[in-house]
């Protein structure tokens, strides 16, 4: 997979959850992922269709990571992943997009984003649209885990 797709989700994440939510994330290794087992407990999944390719992006938080990203954002602390967590996740994964897909622009990629789908619970799955390779890369924080997937037919 080209870094040219990968950096931009990586800066754009970084930047999202540390303006929105004071959270510095550390990015762990980089590997392929070669199942469609989410690793943490809720995801948020966007499509991205451009000329020049498509493709795929999540993140996925574990549950204590995803209540301290609300209780830092929103002052308020979840006891359970509710709709107020997956409309968060939704809106952290479509403004790491955003961000992304301007970071893209500036390189020549134009791209249009869908709604993103929001899924939770244990061994949820995340299904990339895209034939290309499945990049992931986990992040840990002081309140957990994230994992960044990215996934472009080139």
């Amino acid at each position: 997979m080209n870094a040219e797709f990968i950096n931009p989700f990586l800066t754009s994440l970084q930047n999202v959850l540390t303006t929105m939510a004071n959270l510095e994330l550390t990015p762990g290794k980089p590997g392929l992922k070669r199942d469609e087992v989410a690793r943490g407990d809720v995801s948020g999944l966007i499509g991205m269709i451009g000329p020049q390719t498509k493709g795929s992006f999540s993140i996925s938080f574990e549950q204590e990571t995803a209540f301290e990203i609300m209780q830092r954002m929103l002052g308020e602390r979840p006891t359970s992943i509710n709709e107020e967590v997956t409309d968060m996740v939704g809106e952290i994964t479509n403004m790491v997009t955003g961000g992304a897909k301007n970071l893209l622009a500036d390189k020549g990629y134009d791209f249009d984003m869908a709604t993103p789908a929001v899924v939770s619970g244990p061994a949820h799955t995340i299904t990339h649209k895209a034939k290309g390779p499945k990049l992931i890369l986990p992040f840990t924080c002081d309140a957990g885990k994230a994992y960044l997937e990215i996934c472009f037919d080139k």
